[in-house]
């Protein structure tokens, strides 16, 4: 089997307000990572919303590392529609939660070992029972559930050579955007893993916080959902990030438009 070195080369793909997001699917995103992870390639994921699209927007260091990112998928359904309206009329949503129960199969079908970076404890345990019940043949060679707050360079230091030396060649990270992202583009290489940064998979999977209906997914929803469920975590994000997001997103579209107009006038 091939293996694909560089996404950008080989997937269709847009850039949504100056972020990168891929067109890929949940089979092609699974092969490439299964494929990258038996090379022993470094790497990481991100699985891109319109929280991480503003976050993007708003620093330009963050911006650097999520378009240096292996792989960005559309997790978010906004981020699907921006790319049908930018041209990609076959994207459809790679959510980074299902996404990592494809990746567990396929790494327990394989042999592949993985890891789990983030959550508490509590999570982790609850995570990694699911995993087992699930996927029986799992390898989860390493369980790190880092403190809520900024760590020590020693503290880091250990967590590092722990990844290291259990041997995981895919490491699942979940302590929030933009803290993953900026914890995988620091460590790529330090660790010889694909790195996947998946949020509050480990809390949805295990049942500690509770996932939208498929309803409300499917029509973007998720973020009202999520606010209701939380509101004194997330108000400040989703008020100031969403009406942003698709204020300054339906001016790029009319810009894109307007370009389109002149070169068809021009022919």
């Amino acid at each position: 089997m091939k293996v694909i070195t560089d996404a950008r080369d080989y997937l269709q793909h847009r850039y949504i307000l100056g972020m990168r997001v891929d067109a890929t699917s949940y089979q092609d995103a699974t092969e490439r990572i299964i494929d990258w992870a038996k090379a022993g390639k470094r790497g990481y994921v991100c699985a891109a919303n319109v929280h991480m699209t503003m976050e993007v927007y708003d620093h330009p260091l963050f911006k650097q590392v999520v378009n240096n990112a292996d792989l960005v998928t559309p997790d978010g359904v906004p981020l699907v529609w921006a790319l049908n309206a930018l041209g990609v009329k076959n994207a459809s949503r790679v959510y980074g939660p299902n996404l990592t129960l494809d990746v567990c199969e396929a790494a327990a079908k394989h042999g592949v070992p993985i890891g789990l970076y983030g959550g508490t404890p509590e999570s982790l345990s609850a995570f990694t029972s699911f995993l087992s019940q699930r996927f029986p043949n799992i390898q989860i060679v390493c369980k790190i559930a880092p403190p809520f707050r900024g760590l020590s360079f020693e503290e880091d230091e250990v967590y590092t050579q722990q990844i290291v030396d259990s041997g995981a060649k895919i490491l699942f990270v979940g302590i929030g955007c933009p803290k993953q992202e900026l914890w995988m583009a620091a460590h790529k290489q330090r660790i010889s893993a694909v790195m996947l940064g998946v949020g509050a998979a480990f809390d949805f999977h295990s049942g500690r916080v509770k996932q939208a209906p498929n309803w409300m997914q499917k029509r973007g929803l998720e973020w009202l959902f999520r606010l209701i469920m939380e509101p004194k975590r997330l108000w400040k994000r989703y008020f100031k990030h969403n009406p942003r997001f698709v204020l300054f997103f339906l001016m790029q579209w009319l810009m894109q438009q307007g370009k389109s107009l002149k070169l068809g006038g021009r022919r």
